[in-house]
């Protein structure tokens, strides 16, 4: 989605109201993020909004991106720079060294790359949010549906390097073993990434 670049658009300050539902929707979407809500979007501060092409927008605080959304209807996405700073708090999943490079030149992040030796689905062992997280093999602990969210890690690396939305589930994943998982996700030095928000 964000393969070329973005030029800097204006900032509108958010109402209270907005932010106030923002957070709610945050907190439903990411549980995990509730110990770090008021580190990452206090209740106290003036939010931005910077509109996007394709009626994409952009959460801003203090210059720093923390979501966006594909429209007012959709779920928020954390921008990877969140991600890096709070990496425990979204789910994921983890794709081989041999998918990077498609994954970071904005190519469909296919089955192979997470069902090989080096990728990591999750292993399903909770069935929602509660103990949910990172097993000791790097593997999230409970199954993700198609249409959710995820944090794309990458074999040997520390930081996440692409965030978006299932195509398929990590169970159907697992029995396939074919197929898209993730396609038009915001990843490492793509136009988001990239964008100035000053």
């Amino acid at each position: 989605m964000f393969k070329k670049e973005i030029s800097t658009a204006p900032k509108s300050k958010l109402k209270q109201s907005v932010q106030r539902g923002l957070r709610t929707s945050l907190l439903a979407t990411y549980p995990l993020l509730n110990p770090y809500i008021d580190e990452i979007l206090p209740k106290k501060v003036s939010l931005e909004a910077m509109k996007l092409p394709d009626r994409c927008t952009l959460y801003v605080l203090d210059a720093q991106p923390l979501f966006f959304q594909y429209d007012a209807a959709s779920t928020l996405l954390p921008h990877l720079r969140l991600v890096h700073r709070f990496p425990a708090a979204f789910p994921s999943i983890r794709i081989d060294r041999g998918a990077i490079r498609f994954v970071l030149s904005g190519a469909t992040l296919m089955a192979p790359g997470l069902t090989s030796a080096g990728g990591r689905l999750p292993t399903g062992a909770t069935a929602g949010p509660e103990g949910q997280g990172l097993d000791d093999d790097e593997r999230w602990t409970r199954e993700l549906e198609k249409g959710e969210p995820v944090v794309v890690r990458a074999e040997g690396k520390i930081e996440a390097c692409a965030v978006g939305f299932l195509v398929m589930g990590t169970k159907e994943v697992k029995e396939k073993g074919k197929g898209p998982v993730i396609e038009e996700a915001h990843y490492l030095g793509d136009g988001l990434w990239k964008l100035t928000t000053d």
